[in-house]
């Protein structure tokens, strides 16, 4: 599947795999001009020419390289750790541009066998310790769009860089389209994220109806903090009435011992 990328974004220019490829999957990749090189020619592809797999070994003056440049499989010569630094420099390294995001990305999977959701698993960590929320963005709707990262973890990462960058609405959105519909199953975490979004961002209505949706399906928070932030809601919202209820219904969060709710929590150890 990931080959036929390949014919899609890397073969279309001999040029783009020469002086970028070559040049950037090495050691000694490390300057700034290279990933400018690399943001230009990736926003570029979308109006070059398709090439046949026949034109792999094309050189630019159409004479065919006698060592057929190792019929240029490159992402078979270069190491996992290579392959990964240079996607974290690109990442770094690009203009806030989408499709020179999403070019970079298409290309850096295009000789894959299998998509490398783990090397993009790290490369987010790495996104979201130096803050780049944008960024963030930008590599789990790429992997979305792929069809690939589909689970609670991306999802709660997508909604909190989402908040991080200052577009709660977006996030409730996203919510509502992938997540909301399934609540009976949706883990208490990613619920709580995004009560916690709701609160910082006073979506109270939004905040109490997610709860109040949780509620119908019996689902109870294990989390006191969830509560309160629950029963302020309804404080600012001019509803006390509402706010007592959560808080007496759910008092026994707020009174029982850490140790207790340890004992809950954690599964019974059977006889040996």
């Amino acid at each position: 599947m990931w080959r036929s990328l390949g014919k899609h974004y890397m073969v279309r220019q001999s040029a783009w795999l020469e002086g970028i490829w070559f040049e950037k999957l090495r050691p000694a990749y490390s300057t700034m001009t290279q990933a400018q090189s690399y943001e230009r020619v990736t926003s570029r592809a979308a109006a070059s020419p398709r090439l046949d797999e026949d034109d792999y070994h094309v050189m630019k003056d159409g004479s065919e390289d006698p060592g057929g440049l190792q019929k240029l499989r490159i992402g078979e010569n270069i190491s996992r750790r290579d392959k990964f630094n240079f996607l974290l420099k690109t990442l770094f390294e690009l203009k806030d541009n989408k499709e020179a995001v999403y070019g970079a990305l298409d290309a850096w999977v295009a000789w894959e066998q299998n998509f490398p959701i783990g090397p993009l698993r790290r490369a987010l960590v790495a996104l979201e310790k130096e803050q780049q929320w944008h960024r963030v963005i930008q590599v789990i709707k790429w992997m979305l769009s792929k069809g690939q990262g589909n689970t609670n973890g991306t999802y709660t990462q997508l909604i909190r860089a989402l908040d991080m960058d200052h577009r709660a609405e977006e996030a409730h959105r996203f919510w509502v389209k992938k997540i909301g519909n399934d609540l009976h199953s949706v883990p208490w975490q990613l619920c709580s994220a995004m009560i916690s979004i709701y609160y910082r961002n006073n979506m109270l209505d939004d905040l109490v109806k997610l709860f109040k949706n949780l509620e119908a399906f019996d689902r109870k928070p294990t989390d006191k903090s969830v509560v309160q932030k629950v029963a302020d809601a309804y404080e600012m919202l001019g509803r006390p009435d509402e706010k007592h209820r959560i808080l007496d219904k759910y008092n026994d969060l707020f009174t029982e011992s850490p140790k207790k709710s340890r004992k809950y929590s954690s599964p019974k150890k059977g006889k040996k």
